[in-house]
């Protein structure tokens, strides 16, 4: 009993000296932060220029030799008396900055905590905690250290602060010192670049305006992209200013509704501009306005400043002609390294400066229509499911609205004309059986629109997105319109996108970026190449064996265009929107992809001509300068078409059999038949739509059973065999003659309906027959009115026809015709009477 008191009397005595232990640390650490505390001395609030400049960020080319953009070298300050500012401005920043600030004592940890928990909920910085106190304090430190040590330095500095200054002190301290945008710096600098006026004449709306810039200068610059979040945020600060009763409501309201015209941005000492802006709007959304303002990055981009230079110069000749012989007033270039997916030319517009055309906005990042050069995504997901160059589509006038019939009729009467739709060619031509190589190549509307069926556009836009077009994500959102640029997209995407074809299929993400180090030299970021096979490589190949196939595109351009070059490999497509807004052609090597645009930024019509007239000389000026110096390099060939693929998609469409002759003589090929001598050729027989062959779902899959039940069917078929009809196409040939039996045609007699039945146009006819025939029936076709109609492959060849959709009318004079075949082709047709009511 006595040991274990001792033992308890010890463990108190020990507890006793690490109670004492701790009080002593505790004194010591207190003591090290009150002596840190006491010996913080307020930084020089006088020498803020100079701090700025010893961190600035400089942009470099590739060579990291040539200076695009020392982000701080003409910064400019005017220093100027408090009451020389405008109390709206002091007032409005007060109000959206600091509303407590002529209450508290330089710090508000509460203010502090609840942004923390603001923040930290809704996942990014929507609220600051820092007080204008606080604010004057870290602009002068000029350091973005974001650990707790420097934030309790500037908590302590900021309560120092307030008790050697009065109030107005500060506030003229932090209007006199807060970043404004670009190398402005001060709200009378900042008057007089925005408004042309001295800081003391600023109106309620031009102070909401200018009070709301600091917290994120580049995001609400009046010049950059955001100007609807400018215009949110100013109209936050005239909230706040009404709520605190810094103004009337009718002020407010006056405010609000009043237009401000900003003077245009001119910015001094910069290259490659548009470029410029781009990486510094980046290094922002990455690292943050402090980061890139004072943290003295050295950033060494991707561009090459010999071919820029070159560009800026041919955008400009050629944007000022085209001013003046086509209305089009502006024009963008982009250039990316396909191997790489780095950025080597940006030119935004003719002229950065050029006030008249906002030539600051960077078109070449803005969504536009891009027209027909949007088709490619289309064919190369048509080649991944297995059509091919050569597969066949027929180029007639075609309706592909399913509310309306193949005439172009709405089919009930509630449907209004104008949701139907049956699109025309550029040339408003229409050429029948055109070969998919044949019709990208020359860009007809009407198989690119099939294409885009067949593909799917669910497929069309994955494969899209997988590019690197990122604007166009909703499926339900497009049409069939989307093939002929329906869709919106920037000229950086699209021709970031095409450099993948020219890079077989191998995807690297566009970037500006080489190499960023800070101010000690430590790298932040490095170019690494990370490709993905994107698209198939055998799709792709297909494609870009189309698209710089000189012969096939002839017809579109003629010899001797700004888009044949000879015996070098450009694969390249042009692209014109319907209202001739925007012009577009994007080409590439496996070496280089460029992309052009012209048009105008307000998006108002240009004279109506083709791409060929308007952009192509400019691109084709551009790259016979980036060619120069590159060696001449083919495209991959692509593998050989499978012979064993259906017929229809190897391009046999007269009837969809084929049959093998020698070519010396014409007669059916044997074993023998040496293999240079063999020569397929298409059978005779009734000429089809594709849909009549393949299942756009499984293309290559066995034939559909029932093609009408796709709902395009009958829309593609009917002008198809209207086609076949006027030309004379549907012949047997004369294999198929010898075979034919000596014995006569089958009989067939239709059974129902019976003849002169009547019906309503909206009613539902049972088209159904009865044969007699000593070889086996093949099929039994449709029409009415002499209008294919529908098909039956297999007994009973009954078939199932919505008159609503039909071309039957009003009145007793319809005709019901059925025509079948027998296995070797031979047919026989018979014919009834019927009205619609």
């Amino acid at each position: 009993m006595k040991k274990r008191v001792t033992g308890w009397l010890l463990r108190r005595d020990s507890w006793k000296q690490l109670i004492l232990l701790a009080v002593i640390v505790l004194l010591f650490i207190s003591g090290g932060i009150f002596l840190w505390v006491a010996t913080l001395k307020i930084p020089d609030l006088e020498s803020f220029q100079d701090k700025i400049l010893s961190g600035s960020t400089r942009l470099y080319d590739k060579t990291g030799e040539i200076v695009l953009y020392d982000l701080n070298k003409d910064v400019r300050q005017q220093v100027v008396p408090y009451e020389n500012i405008s109390p709206y401005i002091k007032n409005a920043t007060i109000a959206i900055e600091d509303s407590e600030f002529y209450v508290h004592k330089g710090v508000r940890p509460m203010a502090f905590l609840r942004a923390v928990i603001v923040n930290l909920q809704s996942g990014e910085f929507k609220q600051g905690g820092s007080t204008i106190t606080q604010q004057v304090i870290k602009n002068a430190l000029l350091t973005s250290d974001k650990r707790i040590s420097r934030k309790i330095k500037e908590w302590v500095l900021a309560l120092k602060l307030e008790r050697i200054m009065t109030k107005d002190q500060i506030l003229n301290l932090y209007l006199n010192g807060s970043p404004y945008g670009g190398n402005a710096y001060g709200v009378e600098e900042a008057s007089k670049r925005f408004f042309n006026k001295s800081a003391k004449d600023l109106t309620l709306a031009e102070s909401a305006y200018l009070a709301a810039i600091p917290q994120a200068p580049s995001t609400y610059s009046p010049f950059g992209k955001h100007v609807d979040k400018l215009e949110t945020r100013k109209n936050v600060v005239l909230q706040r200013m009404k709520e605190l009763n810094f103004i009337s409501e009718a002020e407010y309201e006056t405010a609000r509704a009043e237009k401000v015209t900003f003077t245009k941005q001119d910015i001094n000492s910069i290259k490659a501009p548009h470029f410029s802006m781009f990486i510094k709007e980046y290094l922002i959304e990455k690292y943050g306005e402090d980061v890139v303002n004072t943290g003295g990055l050295k950033v060494i981009t991707t561009l090459d400043y010999k071919l820029q230079e070159k560009a800026e110069a041919i955008v400009k000749e050629n944007a000022l002609k085209n001013t003046k012989n086509f209305n089009a007033t502006n024009a963008g270039m982009i250039a990316i390294d396909p191997a790489t997916g780095q950025l080597l030319v940006m030119v935004g517009s003719r002229d950065y400066f050029d006030k008249e055309i906002d030539g600051n906005f960077n078109i070449t990042t803005a969504h536009r229509q891009p027209g027909s050069s949007f088709k490619p995504f289309a064919y190369v997901t048509a080649f991944t499911k297995g059509y091919t160059p050569e597969t066949v589509l027929f180029d007639v006038p075609t309706q592909f609205s399913t509310n309306c019939d193949a005439y172009g009729n709405p089919t009930s009467p509630g449907i209004q004309k104008d949701s139907c739709y049956m699109p025309n060619n550029y040339d408003l031509n229409f050429r029948g059986p055109m070969s998919l190589r044949n019709a990208l190549a020359q860009s007809i509307n009407i198989p690119a629109i099939k294409t885009l069926y067949l593909a799917g556009m669910k497929d069309t836009l994955q494969t899209a997105r997988d590019l690197g077009i990122t604007s166009l994500s909703n499926v339900n959102q497009y049409g069939l319109t989307l093939v002929l640029g329906g869709g919106e997209a920037s000229p950086l995407e699209m021709t970031g996108a095409y450099g993948v074809f020219a890079n077989n299929g191998m995807r690297n993400p566009t970037t500006g970026i080489l190499k960023i180090t800070d101010r000690e030299g430590k790298v932040l970021e490095e170019f690494k190449a990370d490709p993905k096979q994107v698209v198939p490589e055998q799709s792709v190949l297909l494609l870009n064996d189309v698209l710089s196939d000189n012969v096939a595109r002839l017809p579109l351009n003629g010899p001797g265009s700004a888009t044949d070059f000879g015996s070098r490999q450009v694969a390249l497509k042009t692209g014109t929107t319907n209202d001739t807004r925007d012009t577009w052609i994007i080409g590439y090597t496996p070496q280089i992809a460029v992309g052009a645009w012209a048009g105008n930024n307000d998006n108002s019509v240009m004279i109506r001509k083709t791409s060929g007239l308007i952009i192509a000389p400019m691109w084709r000026q551009f790259m016979n300068e980036a060619l120069k110096d590159l060696p001449e390099v083919a495209f991959k060939e692509p593998e050989p078409i499978d012979p064993n693929l259906k017929p229809i998609l190897r391009g046999s469409w007269q009837g969809g059999q084929t049959y093998t002759v020698d070519r010396t003589t014409g007669l059916p090929a044997t074993d023998a038949t040496p293999p240079e001598n063999r020569e397929e050729r298409s059978s005779g027989g009734e000429v089809h739509t594709i849909l009549h062959y393949v299942d756009k779902n499984n293309p290559t899959g066995n034939p559909p059973a029932n093609p009408a039940s796709d709902s395009q069917y009958y829309l593609w078929e009917t002008p198809v065999r209207n086609w076949a009809e006027k030309n004379g196409a549907a012949s047997p040939n004369p294999q198929q003659n010898q075979q034919q039996p000596q014995n006569g045609a089958p009989l067939v007699i239709i059974t129902s309906p019976t003849a002169n039945a009547s019906f309503n146009k909206s009613d539902r006819m049972n088209a159904a027959i009865s044969t007699q025939s000593q070889t086996p029936l093949k099929r039994a076709e449709f029409y009415i009115n002499g209008t294919y109609v529908g098909v039956k492959n297999s007994a009973p060849f009954n078939l199932d026809i919505d008159l609503s959709l039909s071309p039957a009318s009003q009145g007793s004079n319809n005709q019901l015709k059925v025509v079948v075949f027998d296995q070797n082709e031979v047919k026989n047709e018979t014919t009834l009477q019927f009205s619609i009511k």
